[in-house]
């Protein structure tokens, strides 16, 4: 195989957070969106990432949180709750491992 039969452009994954709490608050699960593959400098940031300097991790993983439509979801003055925003860095960071 060639190295590039496997270069494509990224699309959008559907990623959803059901764990038991975050149906108990509300009502069904939550459904975001990721790319299927980031660029490298993402990874490295994160690799970089240590307890002294935890927001670059947190910057880059809601760069990575999107919205169907591929806009982040975490911008302009918008948040999400606390336990939201844990589970969906999990989740994001589980995607980027595989």
């Amino acid at each position: 195989m060639k190295l590039a039969d496997l270069a494509a452009e990224p699309k959008l994954i559907p990623v959803t957070l059901d764990s038991e709490l975050i149906v108990e608050k509300y009502g069904e699960p939550l459904e975001f969106w990721i790319l299927d593959r980031q660029p490298i400098d993402k990874y490295l940031q994160m690799a970089r990432t240590s307890e002294d300097n935890m927001d670059q991790m947190v910057v880059a993983v809601n760069e990575m949180i999107l919205n169907e439509e591929g806009t982040p979801i975490v911008s302009e003055g918008k948040m999400l709750p606390s336990t939201v925003l844990m589970e969906a860095f999990t989740k994001v960071i589980e995607a980027l491992g595989k």
